[in-house]
């Protein structure tokens, strides 16, 4: 499995957020622009938090076996390899929802003085911040699921 890139979740950050914010200026050229929902940085924190809580979780158990602790649960390479591919997807899919409300949000700033697009503005806001949460927390559960390097054979062979 690859490992992700922070380039790759920075572009598709930013291409999301000139999208988003091009698509709210014609959006709101028509007379209307699409609401941010309250629920959308609540949703992304709440996984945020169940990646971290996984990525804890999994440490803690590999460090109790590592020490060879006689309580020690062992550590399911399935559930590992779950644990690290719903990170990764939901790395990829935070980047591009914070940077389609990061866009949202940069074009409402434009506006901040009518109380509703200034509640939009900082639901955007609050949905990046949780957004870069779930980024993170998905790389330090990418960080602990990974497998010791193999050595290189041609490393391991003495020079003649």
């Amino acid at each position: 499995m690859k490992q992700l890139r922070i380039r790759t979740l920075v572009g598709l950050f930013v291409v999301a957020g000139v999208l988003s914010w091009a698509g709210a200026r014609l959006w709101d050229s028509l007379g209307t622009l699409p609401k941010v929902p309250l629920a959308a940085p609540i949703v992304l924190a709440v996984i945020a938090v169940v990646l971290l809580a996984t990525a804890l979780s999994i440490r803690s158990r590999l460090r109790a076996q590592r020490e060879r602790r006689p309580e020690a649960k062992g550590v399911d390479p399935m559930m590992a390899a779950r644990a690290l591919v719903f990170g990764q997807a939901s790395a990829l899919v935070a980047a591009l929802v914070a940077g389609m409300y990061g866009g949202t949000g940069a074009f409402l700033l434009e506006s901040l003085d009518v109380p509703a697009r200034r509640d939009q503005a900082i639901y955007a806001g609050l949905s990046v911040l949780a957004g870069i949460g779930v980024v993170a927390a998905a790389i330090f559960l990418e960080r602990v699921c990974k497998l010791p390097e193999d050595e290189d054979p041609e490393e391991a062979a003495p020079a003649a």
